[in-house]
């Protein structure tokens, strides 16, 4: 029986380190991807002094870059037969712009570049790859898309992986590749948070979270890593949203 093979994009800190983590210590050789070289083998040791066995391969490539995508999956191709599982985690806050026309479409592009292209660009050059059937894509979007908490171009950013969700699912089902969309709400202990949540904003966000605490990457991993298992094969272009809960 050969090792399933999964993909993290943005594998470097928070989210996408624990996917990578939580996917390893399920038995998954896994292939951290991100700008940050270093960051990726401190991902890399953090999961091999917690599990001793686990595979993982660093390849650094930033994932908004056509010419990095493709390289990207010729060395993954290379050396894997297959790939399970892909998990689209790359993604970065928003640029900040002035009032500028020409300064304001500058910020949003590059913001849609972070966090929409970037799923795009993995997902399409590693489909050649996809084990069909039983792939699985896994896109991480953000609950700010639809509660309006965030800047708009972000949000808006997010908001565009529901439709690339809705398209892709139909695409890959007739492969038997599933695809799906995992929202956090706040997530604490996250570079995309990190200094950038003024403690007024933190304190209202909480107080419409029913469990009236933040999430912390681990559990979006949880939820990353069930529908990446065998017991999610029949649920194909879902939004899984994991916030919390709405405080009444």
């Amino acid at each position: 029986m050969t090792t399933p093979v999964a993909v993290v994009s943005g594998a470097g800190s928070g989210i996408g380190a624990a996917c990578a983590d939580r996917l390893a210590a399920a038995g998954f050789a896994v292939i951290l991807v991100g700008r940050r070289a270093q960051a990726l083998e401190g991902t890399a040791a953090a999961i091999r002094e917690a599990t001793s066995s686990a595979r993982v391969t660093c390849l650094p490539a930033d994932v908004s870059e056509p010419d990095d995508v493709r390289t990207l999956a010729q060395r993954i191709g290379a050396d894997f037969e297959f790939v399970d599982v892909i998990v689209n985690n790359a993604g970065a806050p928003a640029v900040s712009h002035s009032d500028d026309l020409a300064d304001l479409a500058a910020a949003w592009l590059q913001t849609y570049r972070a966090n929409t292209l970037t799923a795009v660009l993995l997902t399409t050059a590693l489909e050649p790859l996809l084990r069909s059937p039983g792939g699985r894509v896994i896109l991480i979007g953000s609950k700010s898309a639809r509660a309006g908490n965030a800047s708009p171009a972000y949000g808006t950013a997010k908001a565009a992986l529901n439709g690339y969700l809705a398209v892709t699912a139909a695409r890959l089902g007739s492969r038997g590749i599933t695809v799906n969309l995992v929202s956090p709400g706040y997530v604490e202990n996250t570079e995309l948070m990190q200094g950038r949540m003024p403690p007024d904003r933190k304190a209202r966000i909480l107080s419409r979270v029913t469990l009236g605490r933040p999430g912390q990457p681990e559990e979006i991993a949880a939820a990353v890593a069930f529908l990446a298992g065998p017991d999610a094969g029949f649920i194909t272009g879902q939004e899984l949203t994991v916030d919390g809960g709405d405080a009444p």
